[in-house]
């Protein structure tokens, strides 16, 4: 399970910049997406293990964008082993305070990214997938996606839909011996949460598990892992809640 090509979505910080490193450190080769700071993207690549990685710009709300930069993705490393649509945007828009200028907004930038963009990412990744059993597509979805997002319902709506299309495309790709599964987190410590993890609710946010914390992006990039690994073939069409038991469902 070395020398794999690794193409992660959103990987310039965070949760995304933990999965390369994890890869990366298993001896992968790693395709690092990002959308516009090219300097975070270098920051990250300039720490990863190994060598011949390559950073790939595209915007994700651009269908031609995507083809484009999966081309060059597979132009370079003949191939892509496992994609990981990591990417992902939060606006909030609670619907009783909203502009309906924002509310459409607000929408229009979430389903465009965390749904299609992914959805396109997956059909042109999937042109230079081998199928011979080791190939795997892992979806970063949300806790929200079940619990439900009052102050960002496109986010739910987004990660709800994002399990379906996994989902749907498992039993599509068993055939080729391509397995599809999503992660479902709750809180991560990164960047785009440390506003509210620092600030008053920080304390509350923690208390949603019983663990009394958040969860590391290396936790989830061990994880993720796993998912895109031979071994777990089995899981496909599966969705692992990852969130400290802070959101139960049946």
């Amino acid at each position: 399970m070395t020398q794999r090509t690794v193409l992660i979505t959103g990987g310039s910080r965070g949760i995304g910049a933990a999965i390369a490193r994890k890869f990366a450190a298993s001896g992968d080769r790693i395709a690092l997406h990002y959308v516009s700071s090219e300097p975070d993207a270098q920051g990250v690549l300039d720490s990863l293990s190994g060598s011949g990685h390559m950073i790939a710009q595209a915007d994700l709300r651009n269908p031609e964008a995507i083809r484009v930069m999966v081309e060059a993705v597979a132009a370079k490393f003949g191939k892509i082993d496992v994609l990981i649509n990591n990417a992902g945007i939060f606006i909030d828009h609670p619907i009783e305070t909203t502009t309906y200028e924002q509310w459409q907004n607000a929408w229009a930038q979430t389903i465009g990214i965390n749904l299609i963009g992914a959805a396109n990412a997956t059909w042109c990744a999937l042109q230079h997938m081998p199928k011979n059993g080791t190939s795997r597509i892992v979806n970063i979805g949300s806790r929200g996606a079940f619990r439900g997002e009052p102050e960002s319902p496109a986010y739910g709506a987004s990660k709800a839909a994002i399990v379906a299309f996994g989902q749907s495309i498992a039993k599509a790709l068993a055939p080729m011996h391509i397995g599809v599964t999503t992660l479902a987190p709750g809180f991560v410590e990164t960047e785009m949460a440390a506003r509210l993890l620092d600030g008053p609710e920080g304390d509350g946010i923690r208390a949603q598990s019983p663990f009394n914390r958040v969860a590391q992006p290396e936790e989830l990039a061990k994880a993720v892992y796993f998912l895109a690994s031979a071994d777990s073939e089995w899981a496909s069409g599966a969705v692992l809640d990852f969130n400290g038991a802070s959101y139960l469902r049946m």
